[in-house]
């Protein structure tokens, strides 16, 4: 997510609770862990969460590359939409989750892994090309 993106975001966020403060509504904070979010048009609880530092290396490498806008090593491939045609994650409209691969040592292709974020700054893992995915916790 860009810096303009995210200070946006933040700011809408706090003018949303503060709405809700005014109007009498309670506020009450997410079970999610922190550094964990949940997507803004599905439920996340269901997916195993994991710690960025769990994950092979390569994938803490290319979380980097995300936050940095690149350079990535397939630019064709990385960052663009992914369609979710699998319907494990939750359903988001078109363009909601992006792609990257996370490079597989030995490997001659992009291999089977892959990072998918969503629009909301949700990192999901797959290590089986999109058969199962996990959720990470990018701050640990």
């Amino acid at each position: 997510m860009s810096y303009l993106t995210s200070r946006a975001v933040k700011a809408l966020l706090a003018l949303l609770l503060a709405f809700a403060g005014t109007a009498g509504l309670a506020v009450t904070a997410s079970a999610a862990p922190v550094g964990v979010l949940q997507a803004s048009c599905g439920d996340t609880s269901e997916f195993q969460q994991v710690a960025l530092s769990s994950l092979p290396a390569q994938a803490t490498d290319t979380v980097d590359l995300i936050k940095q806008g690149g350079p990535f090593p397939y630019p064709k491939n990385d960052g663009v939409v992914f369609g979710n045609r699998e319907g494990i994650l939750p359903a988001c409209a078109s363009g909601y989750y992006h792609e990257y691969t996370v490079i597989t040592p030995g490997s001659s292709n992009r291999g089977t892994r892959r990072i998918i974020t969503g629009s909301a700054g949700e990192y999901f893992y797959t290590a089986d090309h999109y058969e199962s995915f996990v959720l990470v916790d990018i701050n640990s």
